[in-house]
């Protein structure tokens, strides 16, 4: 029987990208949730809390190394339904740990599972989009990063009002087991794929790189020589660890600050996650036009990177918000600009290297993330301690936010030093 051919379907692909990110981001936001409850029961300090964020960020960085590696090898088809598998089994296993030391081994199996989604992410893009609709494509299934977030508001206070702590981890996790039915029934890679249509095909062929000899012999240490490569790694370094930072300390400061209940669905922080996901789609789109326009790829991405990093300046006034509803807009503000910035940053393998190595330049970059990841939240977990211990808690984040608002610059600079002369690099520049 002939496959009826649907029309776009690469869009399709997108949403399930989109609904992958949703899940993993809603199983990784569920600890911050619940930080005041476990806190409680287990009686944790702000180090404890932060060393397990710790474990999952050191996992992530491990993850994303070898995930990065393993999808470029075995290809998407097989190793995104992998990493989905392997993330949402560890997210079940939180509900069996009786103290720290058990959530940070469940947090250790999430983290070297969750890293798979971001390399498996890019490199179907990049399969499945001609280059000047990648960003794009990019920003829409990052924005599964907030809609996951904004789920957990909801679903977290509904499951802990009619069951326990431990549910919230047995529900959230299986859903990732519904997501593999239909990446199973619908994916394939293009030239694979017999529901899509010959001129959809030859529409996203033509806007790719020539195509190549497939080989997927690239030298990582070779990949380490390359200004674009650090760039990359520049650009997830620094700026990955702010997000988690709002990802998993945001819920406890509006708790503490402004004693918000999050046993209840919490409008402001639903609000704040929302607008990531403006963030996300607008930043794809705003490259994207850039480069239909005529401007060349890099320089659109640099262009509008600079662009947010001096909006992101504005995340300094939070220490002078005395109200919550100029805080929740203003950090409002702040996680868009953070997702427009990501979702460019995120294209930037795709625009600087060939097919065959993207998932390894990701895997590098997002490593270096993480590795961020695991140094933040010691400066976090410290400084919130020693201004607890003086009743000022406030202080401590005043002083996080005043170094999230100017790293964004560092980071462009060494960005844009590092990009001045780049090129599309070969396989035979791999070799």
């Amino acid at each position: 029987m002939t496959a009826i051919k649907i029309r776009n379907y690469r869009w399709i692909i997108v949403s399930l990208l989109f609904a992958a990110t949703t899940i993993n981001y809603l199983d990784r936001q569920i600890i911050g949730l619940l930080k005041p409850i476990l806190e409680k029961e287990f009686d944790w300090s702000e180090t404890d809390f932060a060393r397990i964020v710790m474990a999952f960020t050191a996992a992530y960085a491990i993850g994303l190394l070898f995930f990065g590696w393993l999808i470029d090898k075995i290809g998407t088809k097989v190793g995104y339904p992998a990493t989905v598998i392997f993330w949402s089994i560890a997210g079940m296993l939180h509900a069996l740990a009786k103290g720290a030391f058990g959530f940070g081994i469940a947090r250790v199996g999430l983290g070297l599972g969750e890293a798979g989604n971001y390399p498996a992410a890019v490199k179907t893009v990049a399969e499945w989009f001609p280059k000047k609709e990648r960003a794009l494509a990019t920003g829409l299934f990052n924005a599964g990063t907030s809609i996951g977030v904004v789920v957990a508001l909801l679903i977290v206070p509904w499951i802990l009002v009619h069951f326990g702590w431990q549910e919230v981890f047995w529900i959230t996790g299986g859903l990732g087991f519904v997501w593999l039915i239909f990446w199973l029934w619908l994916y394939d890679v293009p030239a694979r794929q017999k529901r899509l249509s010959k001129e959809e095909y030859e529409y996203i062929v033509s806007g790719q790189e020539p195509e190549q000899a497939e080989t997927n012999n690239v030298s990582w240490i070779r990949l380490f020589t390359f200004p674009q490569t650090w760039a990359y790694i520049t650009g997830k370094g620094l700026i990955d660890p702010i997000y988690w930072f709002f990802l998993f300390w945001l819920p406890s400061y509006f708790a503490s600050t402004f004693n918000l209940d999050l046993k209840k669905p919490s409008l402001e922080l639903m609000l704040i996650y929302t607008a990531t996901t403006i963030g996300s789609i607008s930043g794809g789109w705003f490259s994207s036009l850039l480069i239909k326009r005529g401007w060349e790829t890099v320089k659109a991405r640099k262009t509008v990177l600079l662009a947010f990093a001096f909006l992101e300046l504005s995340v300094i006034l939070i220490q002078f918000a005395g109200d919550v509803w100029v805080a929740v807009g203003l950090i409002s503000f702040a996680v868009a600009l953070h997702q427009a910035w990501a979702t460019n940053v995120f294209t930037l393998p795709s625009d600087l290297f060939p097919k065959q190595a993207v998932s390894s330049v990701v895997g590098i970059g997002g490593m270096a993330g993480a590795v961020g990841g695991i140094l933040f939240p010691m400066l976090v977990g410290s400084l919130l301690d020693s201004y607890k211990a003086t009743g000022n808690l406030a202080g401590g984040y005043n002083i996080l936010f005043t170094i999230c608002g100017f790293t964004y610059l560092v980071a462009w600079l060494i960005i844009h030093l590092l990009t001045r002369k780049s090129k599309k690099l070969t396989l035979e520049d791999l070799g």
